[in-house]
């Protein structure tokens, strides 16, 4: 039986992935050491606060710019793209860097 079929009809979407990439720009940073310091701080914090996965996702060798992932999962699409401004808004209110650039994307499955 075809999994995206039930009783022989389509079935509607029932998990919504939400992900998030947020950019960085960091003043003063002097080494890789001081960036990571920065960045752990900012990926820490919002999967502690909000028990969602972050991760630094590009531009590790990149001493004045910070590229951070963010990803969760539900059934409700708004409620996931609320979640991930929640969680932009607050890495931003750290005020650790300055937001350059958020984009959202949700996919239905």
């Amino acid at each position: 039986m075809n999994p995206n079929r039930s009783a022989g009809l389509l079935r509607e979407a029932i998990v919504t992935v939400g992900v998030a990439l947020v950019c960085f720009r960091l003043h003063e940073i002097r080494s890789l050491k001081d960036k990571r310091k920065i960045v752990k701080s900012l990926v820490e914090k919002s999967r502690s606060r909000f028990n969602v996965t972050v991760a630094e996702v590009a531009d590790q060798d990149v001493h004045q710019k910070a590229s951070i992932g963010i990803a969760v999962i539900g059934n409700d699409g708004r409620v996931l793209n609320s979640l991930l401004d929640r969680i932009i808004d607050f890495m931003d209110s750290l005020s650790l860097a300055d937001l350059v650039s958020r984009e959202i994307e949700l996919i239905n499955i």
